[in-house]
C-alpha cells in the first residue's frame, strides 16, 4: 500500500551559505586565483565585474557583505577547484589546466571562458569538470 511521505518546507531554516562561510570562500578563492595566475582584471570579471576597489579591499582581508550572486560564483569556483583536484593527482597540473587552450572548449582556456563575466560561464566549466570525473 502507498504511504504519503511527510512534506518538507520549501525553504530551509538556515541560509544556504552563512556570512562566515562566504568570507572563508572569498579567502580560498583569492588563493586559488593566485595559484591560477589570473590577473586582477580577470579575477574581477570572473566574480561578475567586481569593482577594483572592492577586490583590493578583499585582498587586504576587508570582506564586506556577499550577495547571493557572488556567493553562487564563489561556490561554483570552489566546485571547479574540487573537480580539478579529483581529475589531477598533481595539483600543479590542475592549476595550469585553467590557462591552457582546450579543443573541447572551442580552443579557449577555461579562464577565458570564466572571464566572460556571466555566471553561466562558471557553471559551464563546473559542469564540464563534473561530467569528466563522472559526477
Amino acid at each position: 500500500m502507498l504511504q504519503e511521505l511527510a512534506r518538507t518546507h520549501a525553504e530551509p531554516d538556515i541560509p544556504r551559505i552563512t556570512d562566515a562561510e562566504a568570507q572563508a570562500m572569498v579567502r580560498a578563492v583569492l588563493r586559488l586565483f593566485e595559484r591560477w595566475q589570473v590577473s586582477d582584471a580577470q579575477a574581477r570579471e570572473i566574480l561578475g565585474g567586481l569593482a577594483a576597489r572592492t577586490y583590493a579591499r578583499w585582498k587586504t582581508g576587508e570582506i564586506g557583505r556577499i550577495d547571493r550572486d557572488l556567493a553562487t560564483r564563489l561556490s561554483l569556483l570552489m566546485g571547479i577547484h574540487k573537480g580539478l583536484r579529483y581529475l589531477f593527482t598533481d595539483p600543479e597540473r590542475g592549476y595550469a589546466w585553467v590557462k591552457k587552450p582546450n579543443p573541447i572548449l572551442g580552443g579557449q582556456s577555461p579562464v577565458e571562458i570564466m572571464s566572460g563575466g556571466d555566471i553561466f560561464s562558471l557553471a559551464r566549466i563546473r559542469t564540464w569538470l563534473d561530467a569528466e570525473r563522472g559526477g
